[in-house]
């Protein structure tokens, strides 16, 4: 299991300036071996990971989230970012449409955003009434106690960008090609609304962090800083040993018993680099 306080020395020689490329890279690489010997451990053990992220627009999570899945297994780590719900979801139980995802035994999922839609995005923009948010974060203690309780490991992420720093990241999407289609309508009105925002995360974090499943708020105007850290606590509250592993050696390949290429005129892409 990686160690919170000797990665915390680590990182705190250079905290006082950006962490250059290099650094980011090399650390990340490290955080990397450790992510696939806890997915090999999930495997193993049959363990069960949830993972929350939620935060405003620009926040990082999408970045954090592809720091975390690019080197392991989508079969074992699976991210969810459910779409609107569609008219039939509307109106089933609110959380009817997000419990078919949670994990199953040697699974992390991960969410891109979660249930707490309800006690963010709906209630600022006006998608709900005040009063299904009240009951919502009434009943949500209870049922993530029900996940801990069934054996689900719980961890829930707060990124939290400053307003200057929610403002660069927004206005560099607006040029951006590669970027485009993060800024939405719903984007520009949500940023219209900081403190509504911050209202709805103070009353958010009032009922719902509990002893069983507490928040856990990440800095990120330093995405790499705010990467690597989170990757760093994550590690911290999940135990895990190196997987047993039997001894890997290619085998030998057939003979080829008379196999000849084909003449066959096939339709090779063109070679621009």
């Amino acid at each position: 299991m990686a160690d919170p306080d000797k990665n915390a020395k680590r990182s705190d020689k250079n905290r006082s300036g950006k962490l250059k490329r290099k650094q980011y890279d090399k650390e990340l690489s490290r955080l990397h071996v450790e992510l696939v010997k806890l997915q090999e451990w999930v495997k193993h053990k049959g363990l069960k990971i949830c993972i929350v992220f939620e935060g405003r627009d620009g926040a990082g999570k999408g970045g954090t989230i592809k720091a975390i899945s690019e080197r392991v297994s989508p079969r074992v780590f699976r991210v969810i970012a459910l779409p609107a719900p569609t008219e039939r979801e509307k109106s089933q139980m609110y959380v009817q449409r997000y419990l078919p995802h949670l994990p199953a035994a040697g699974e992390v999922v991960i969410w891109d955003r979660s249930w707490y839609n309800r006690a963010g995005v709906e209630r600022v923009m006006g998608f709900c009434s005040e009063e299904k948010v009240q009951r919502f974060l009434q009943v949500v203690p209870a049922f993530e106690k029900m996940m801990v309780e069934s054996g689900i490991i719980l961890l829930k992420y707060w990124m939290e960008v400053s307003m200057e720093e929610q403002t660069r990241r927004l206005e560099s999407r607006i040029d951006d090609g590669r970027k485009i289609w993060k800024l939405s309508p719903m984007d520009l009105e949500s940023y219209s609304r900081w403190y509504d925002y911050s209202r709805a995360r103070d009353e958010m974090f009032a009922a719902t962090d509990t002893a069983w499943a507490p928040w856990y708020v990440v800095k990120s105007d330093d995405k790499k800083r705010a990467r690597l850290n989170l990757i760093t606590h994550l590690l911290s509250k999940i135990p895990y040993k190196k997987a047993p592993r039997d001894k890997v050696k290619l085998p030998d390949r057939q003979k080829k018993h008379g196999y000849r290429e084909p003449d066959y005129p096939f339709k090779y892409i063109p070679e621009k680099y």
